[in-house]
């Protein structure tokens, strides 16, 4: 079980690392899976007038709505005997499709502030909403898979203490490097796939959930 964790917990690393990315590029600067990081987009726009705040100020709320959607939804499959981590891949992937759906159909996309633009923006916050809610509430063992920053601050202490002698912090570094790499590769890998494909390339992260939600019977 421990080991299905740790794939899992790569998989949806290289997803979130991958979708913020994509996002980030294709939405003139939104965070739709590290959300906070807008909070500094935010204090910029409000010195720099040119950079759009609307989609900043609105992804909040929308992120907001669907964590509490998806802890409703949750709570629900697990008192009827449900698949619930399964059924949360499922909704995060019926997201990210109508994500590409939905920028297909707002292509070309002129500005952050168009009603369409938006809407793709917003939809994509809320299939990482998603993720973000079923990550805590479901794989609370696992490493963090949408932000990196307290994984990387726990490796360096684990492979401080590792160099100190303790023969523990060793294998609580294996745990935690390998979603810090699958981050990085998919944030690198988000960016290209965005300049060759646009938003067809989110058909990327949708294939990983169809495979573990294929493999997955919790």
């Amino acid at each position: 079980m421990e080991r299905g964790n740790i794939k899992q917990g790569i998989s949806l690393a290289f997803l979130g690392g991958y979708v913020d990315t994509l996002g980030f590029i294709g939405l003139f600067g939104l965070f739709t899976a590290h959300v906070t990081g807008n909070f500094v987009l935010i204090g910029r726009a409000l010195v720099e007038p040119a950079h759009e705040i609307i989609p900043k100020l609105l992804v909040f709320p929308v992120f907001i709505l669907f964590v509490a959607i998806s802890r409703m939804l949750i709570l629900h499959w697990e008192r009827n005997s449900s698949p619930a981590l399964r059924n949360s891949y499922l909704l995060q992937l019926f997201l990210l499709v109508a994500t590409v759906v939905c920028a297909d159909i707002a292509s070309p996309m002129a500005n952050a502030h168009q009603p369409l633009s938006l809407l793709t923006g917003m939809i994509c916050a809320g299939a990482m909403a998603t993720q973000n809610a079923y990550g805590k509430l479901l794989l609370g063992k696992s490493a963090a898979t949408t932000v990196m920053t307290g994984n990387v601050t726990q490796l360096v202490i684990e492979l401080t203490d590792s160099l100190r002698g303790d023969p523990a912090a060793l294998g609580r570094c294996k745990v935690l490097v390998w979603p810090v790499l699958a981050f990085a590769a998919g944030c690198i890998l988000g960016a290209y796939a965005y300049m060759s494909f646009g938003f067809t390339g989110l058909l990327v992260p949708c294939v990983v959930l169809v495979f573990m939600a294929a493999a997955t019977k919790d």
